[in-house]
C-alpha cells in the first residue's frame, strides 16, 4: 500500500511553536539546516525574455532586494503563519510599518481616526505628518468605543490604534472598533506591540493589518531594527507592496536574518517574561512607595475585564507611578542595579524609563497628562532574569 502523507506536511495543522522554528524556509541547493542569509541587491535572469516576464509578474522570482529577497521573504512567511495573515511585509522599522500603512492606503482628502493614546512617533504621523498631504485626523479616548464612532465621517478611510497603549497599558476593545471601522468603509489598522502576536490576535478580532516594530520582542535581544505589515493577500500585494516598492523602506536580509532566529524563540521569551512581569505586577501594587500599578492582567487594572477577554496574558510591560513625582520616580531608576535605563522595550534585559522625559517628551504637558503620564510615572519592561532578583532590585530602588 502507498504510505499516506503525513498531515503535519500542511503548516496549518502545526502549532504556533512548531511553525516558529520550520516556517516559511526555503533551503539551497546545499540543504542548510539555518535559514541562508542573501546579501544580494540584485538577481540574475537567464535571458532578456525571462527578465522581461519577471518584470511582468509572469513569472515568479526576485528582481531586487528593495522590495524582495529570499531571506526577507522567509522572515515574511513565518511571521504571517504565526499571526494566521495571508500575507506580510518586513521593513526597516516599526516607525516604517506604521507609516507606510497608513500613507500606502490614504490620498489627500482622507479622514483619519486615532485613539490618542500613542507611542510618540506615532502620534506625530497622525497629528503632523498626514495632515501635510491633505489628510485629516481626529484623536479620541479609545478606551470607549463610542469615541470612534462619534468621530467617523463620510471621508474616514482608516482607524488607527495601538493597545495596550505605550506607556501606560490602555486597553481598546478591537472588536468593537472593528465593528465601526468596517461599518463605515474603513480599514482598522492595529500596533499589537506591547501584546506580541504571542497574547493577542488583532486579525482574528476583526482588524484589517497589524503593524510591529519587530525590534522589540521580536528580536527581544536588543540587535537588529525591523518592522512588519500583516494582513489580506489583496491589501498586503496591492498598495501597501507598491508604496514599498517605490519609496524603499526596506528591511535589510541580515536585519531579517536575525529577526528569523528570534521568531524561534519568540514564546518561550514572551511567556517568561509576561509570568515575571504578573509577579512584579502583584509587587509594585502592594508597595507603599507606589501610588499606581497599570498592568492588563492586574485586576487592579480599569478595563480587567476587556484585557481577559481580549489577551491570553498581560504583557511583558508594566507601568507604576512613584509617589513623589519626577524626583522621586529618578531616584528610583537610578539606584536600580539589575534593571536598565533605556528607551527599548520587550528585550531579554529588563528595562525602565521615564516616559515623560523620554519617549512622550514632544508632547505638550496638558496632552501628557490627559494621556495618563504624569511626572511619576515609569514603564517597566521586564526581561528573561530571575523574577526574585527584579523584585529585589525594585524594592531597593523605592527604598530609594
Amino acid at each position: 500500500m502507498p504510505k499516506s502523507k503525513n498531515p503535519l506536511s500542511d503548516h496549518s495543522k502545526r502549532a504556533p511553536e512548531t511553525q516558529l522554528v520550520h516556517g516559511g524556509t526555503m533551503r539551497s541547493q546545499h540543504g542548510e539546516t539555518s535559514e541562508a542569509l542573501f546579501l544580494n541587491s540584485g538577481y540574475v535572469y537567464p535571458s532578456s525574455a525571462a527578465a522581461e516576464r519577471r518584470f511582468k509578474n509572469e513569472d515568479p522570482g526576485y528582481i531586487y532586494s528593495r522590495f524582495s529577497n529570499p531571506t526577507v521573504e522567509m522572515f515574511q512567511q513565518r511571521i504571517a503563519l504565526l499571526e494566521g495573515a495571508e500575507a506580510a511585509r518586513g521593513l526597516a522599522t516599526g516607525m516604517a510599518a506604521v507609516t507606510t500603512a497608513l500613507m500606502s492606503q490614504l490620498r489627500a482628502g482622507d479622514h483619519v481616526v486615532s485613539a490618542r493614546a500613542l507611542f510618540g512617533s506615532c502620534r506625530y504621523v497622525v497629528e503632523d505628518y498626514l495632515p501635510r498631504w491633505g489628510i485629516a485626523s481626529t484623536l479620541v479616548d479609545g478606551k470607549d468605543p463610542a469615541n470612534f464612532e462619534k468621530a467617523m465621517r463620510p471621508n474616514t478611510k482608516a482607524v488607527f490604534l495601538e493597545t495596550p497603549t505605550n506607556p501606560t497599558l490602555e486597553l481598546c476593545d478591537i472588536a468593537a472598533v472593528a465593528k465601526i471601522a468596517r461599518a463605515h468603509g474603513a480599514r482598522l489598522v492595529v500596533d499589537n506591540v506591547f501584546a506580541t502576536p504571542i497574547l493577542q490576535s488583532p486579525l482574528k478580532l476583526g482588524a484589517d493589518l497589524v503593524v510591529y516594530s519587530a525590534t522589540k520582542h521580536i528580536d527581544g535581544q536588543g540587535r537588529a531594527m525591523g518592522g512588519a505589515i500583516l494582513g489580506s493577500q489583496e491589501l498586503i500585494g496591492g498598495d501597501i507592496h507598491t508604496f514599498i516598492r517605490q519609496t524603499g523602506p526596506s528591511l535589510s536580509p541580515f536585519n531579517a536574518w536575525v529577526l528569523l532566529k528570534g521568531l524561534e524563540t519568540l514564546p518561550l521569551r514572551v511567556r517568561q517574561s509576561t509570568a515575571s512581569a504578573a509577579k512584579i505586577a502583584d509587587f509594585l501594587g502592594n508597595h507603599p512607595k507606589v501610588a499606581k500599578v497599570l498592568y492588563p492582567h492586574h485586576q487592579t487594572h480599569p478595563q480587567y475585564e476587556l484585557a481577559q477577554r481580549q489577551m491570553t496574558g498581560g504583557s511583558t510591560l508594566v507601568a507604576f507611578e512613584v509617589k513623589g513625582g519626577q524626583e522621586a520616580a529618578f531616584k528610583a531608576a537610578d539606584a536600580l542595579s539589575i534593571i536598565l535605563i533605556s528607551n527599548n522595550l520587550g528585550d531579554a534585559k529588563s528595562i525602565i524609563t521615564h516616559p515623560r522625559t523620554t519617549t512622550h517628551q514632544r508632547l505638550s504637558e496638558e496632552v501628557r497628562l490627559e494621556s495618563g503620564i504624569t511626572p511619576g510615572l515609569l514603564r517597566l519592561s521586564v526581561g528573561l532574569e530571575a523574577a526574585g532578583d527584579l523584585i529585589a532590585d525594585l524594592e531597593y530602588g523605592l527604598g530609594a
